[in-house]
């Protein structure tokens, strides 16, 4: 006979269910991290023992990187514009407007190019991966898998995560240069600042370690984005109705990572 719990008298109640609230959460972090890091360790293997087919890994590059790129231009284009123009509205009459090639160079290449192209592949790559692995989840094709033996995670993960660690840091790069292209021909439009004149204005505050710090902040998020989709697919059940609350789980959990990574990396790297 199982033996009831024990009544919380009505002043602790509160405390109680705050408590129990984060007894729940802390569980669901560790048990999001045990996964995530079985499934990091499980990734390294099938690259260690070759068991990742490069025609997957290609194939996966063609659909999360090149038939991203349009959507990645665009944004890269009005971030840039956006950019200098509301820096050549606040520049006007203060400081000297070359001084704009550098907010412009710096904004897009620190900032701009490697969060916004994120954000645009956690909606368009990372929901799109959980929804696919959520299918197969809960119509048992990954049972499948395993009933016969073969690994999942190499077939479907691995591949991912690769492409993923190899488009990113191209697509950041595309981003960087064509940002900073509409942002120099918006300033060019917007407050007569010359392609010289917006030229020097970014060589003159110009590190070679923003370059770096850019595609650092690429390769994280080119490895957060598909482990976290591959993580939230993989444990999808519930049906159909569990994949959409799955995916809007994990568009929730990429987009605060992105954030998260994005906000270390300034005390991190830039001190």
């Amino acid at each position: 006979m199982r033996a009831e719990a024990p009544r919380v008298p009505s002043l602790l109640r509160p405390v109680h269910r705050f408590l129990r609230a984060v007894g729940r959460t802390s569980s669901l972090v560790a048990e999001h991290a045990g996964q995530i890091g079985t499934l990091v360790a499980q990734t390294l293997v099938a690259l260690v023992t070759l068991k990742v087919s490069v025609r997957s890994v290609l194939n996966q590059v063609y659909i999360m990187g090149v038939q991203s790129l349009p959507i990645v231009l665009v944004t890269a284009v009005l971030a840039g514009i956006v950019t200098s123009q509301q820096g050549g509205y606040q520049f006007q009459g203060s400081v000297p407007l070359y001084i704009l090639g550098s907010v412009v160079v710096a904004s897009v290449v620190l900032e701009l190019g490697p969060v916004l192209t994120a954000i645009v592949l956690v909606g368009r790559v990372g929901a799109r991966i959980t929804a696919e692995l959520g299918t197969m989840k809960v119509s048992e094709q990954i049972d499948a898998f395993h009933a016969l033996g073969r690994d999942p995670v190499a077939i479907l993960g691995a591949p991912r995560i690769v492409a993923g660690v190899i488009i990113m840091p191209v697509l950041v790069a595309i981003a960087n240069l064509v940002g900073i292209v509409a942002g120099m021909v918006a300033a060019w439009h917007t407050v007569g600042l010359g392609y010289q004149s917006f030229l020097y204005g970014a060589q003159l505050f110009w590190h070679n370690w923003d370059l770096l710090y850019s595609m650092m902040k690429a390769v994280t998020f080119g490895v957060a984005i598909p482990i976290i989709a591959v993580h939230m697919g993989l444990r999808t059940s519930g049906g159909a109705a569990g994949v959409g609350r799955t995916t809007t789980a994990s568009v929730m959990f990429m987009t605060l990572t992105i954030l998260i990574l994005d906000a270390l990396f300034p005390p991190l790297f830039l001190q």
